[in-house]
């Protein structure tokens, strides 16, 4: 009961009854009692980044299915093939005499898929730079970790954060070949489904509930969408490479320019990056969720 009335009380062990009262937390910090004007400055943000993310989500899935009838008029951008669509055509499965290996790939779809797969190759033209703003603003979130607003991890935030900034403003403002690639859209929806479930899940626990289906899906969902986002970044990123086969080999990083060594080396640590943030969201989702056994004892 005492570290009920006094939060610090199990702080330090060692110290006595008399001992001096803790000092309390710098003036630019902030803990679970946040000020009522960071807590509302976190609330409306939560509000505003829910809704960006989910007129992105749904402008996606509009111009996918051609909900508004638009998608058709709008032509992808035209690019040189990429070391991605190179690879593909090495495949005996998609590899034909057609004129590019989008439309193989295309061929080779089921029907009701085709049309779906040819909007995703013109998605960025339709939302690029709205995804740019909005990710942008996701810097916010590394000066609420630094000022102690939020729990999340520094290491983590500035993992998350700035992938997706390099997939934004590195690759695909950068290269034709990333924005008429299907890996965008990929990148898209992923990232839209976790933001419009994680941002309203925080904004309902500012507001002092915790609405049990967020919950759950804040914490189950990243099974699917980390490796289909962070993969598809990866590959977006590969996307950009000289590699005239497509498929990797030792004379294929010769001569190459600094920059293309870069992305090679970003390609190459993107895969023990996402290991690194999906165990840590396994982590969490026992610490949150927990297993049936852990919540029978606690119950």
């Amino acid at each position: 009961m005492a570290n009920k009335k006094n939060p610090s009380a199990g702080a330090n062990p060692g110290t006595s009854a008399n001992a001096a009262p803790p000092v309390p937390p710098k003036s630019g910090k902030a803990n679970l009692g946040n000020p009522a004007l960071v807590k509302y400055y976190l609330l409306a943000y939560n509000i505003i980044s829910t809704l960006a993310w989910g007129y992105i989500l749904v402008l996606t899935l509009i111009h996918l299915f051609n909900f508004d009838g638009r998608s058709s008029t709008i032509r992808p951008l035209a690019a040189a093939p990429s070391a991605f669509s190179r690879f593909m055509s090495s495949i005996p499965f998609f590899r034909s005499t057609a004129p590019s290996v989008a439309a193989t790939i295309d061929s080779r779809l089921p029907p009701f898929l085709q049309p779906i797969y040819r909007r995703s190759t013109t998605t960025y033209t339709r939302i690029g730079n709205t995804v740019a703003v909005v990710q942008t603003c996701a810097l916010l979130e590394l000066i609420h970790v630094l000022f102690g607003w939020v729990r999340s991890g520094l290491q983590t935030t500035a993992m998350q954060v700035g992938s997706r900034l390099w997939i934004v403003w590195g690759i695909a403002q950068q290269f034709g070949v990333a924005r008429v690639n299907p890996l965008y859209t990929a990148c898209v929806l992923a990232w839209s489904i976790t933001e419009v479930v994680r941002y309203s899940f925080y904004a309902c626990s500012l507001l002092g509930y915790e609405p049990p289906l967020l919950l759950y899906l804040r914490y189950t969902l990243f099974y699917v969408l980390y490796p289909l986002g962070a993969g598809s970044e990866a590959f977006l990123s590969y996307t950009t490479l000289p590699l005239p086969s497509g498929v990797p080999a030792l004379e294929s990083f010769v001569g190459w320019s600094a920059p293309e060594y870069a992305r090679l080396g970003l390609f190459l640590v993107w895969w023990p990056s996402l290991y690194q943030l999906y165990t840590h969201m396994i982590v969490q989702r026992r610490k949150v969720i927990g297993t049936p056994q852990t919540k029978s004892k606690m119950t």
